[in-house]
């Protein structure tokens, strides 16, 4: 079963379009979040990433994974793909 992926981004966010675009690579979907300039949203984001507010920030299957350097790094050990396709709902 397929992951439920969601991200918080900024349309004109070099990193935001790089983790789209890894994703893209993967071939998953994913919801997005489109919070430019909206504080209300990017409030909720924070909330949800730890008091994270710099963009991306990124969730697998509700779990925060942290932001576009954070999904590289997952990648570069060979995690995400895992992360991706597993259902990792306890």
């Amino acid at each position: 079963m397929a992951a439920t992926i969601e991200i918080y981004t900024w349309r004109t966010c070099p990193y935001c379009i790089r983790a789209k675009q890894l994703l893209q690579s993967k071939g998953t979907e994913f919801i997005e979040y489109s919070i430019d300039g909206d504080e209300a949203a990017r409030s909720v984001m924070a909330k949800r990433a730890n008091g994270r507010r710099s963009v991306p920030q990124i969730f697998i299957d509700d779990q925060h994974i942290g932001g576009c350097d954070d999904m590289y790094e997952l990648e570069w050990q060979g995690k995400l793909d895992e992360l991706l396709t597993a259902n990792n709902a306890v």
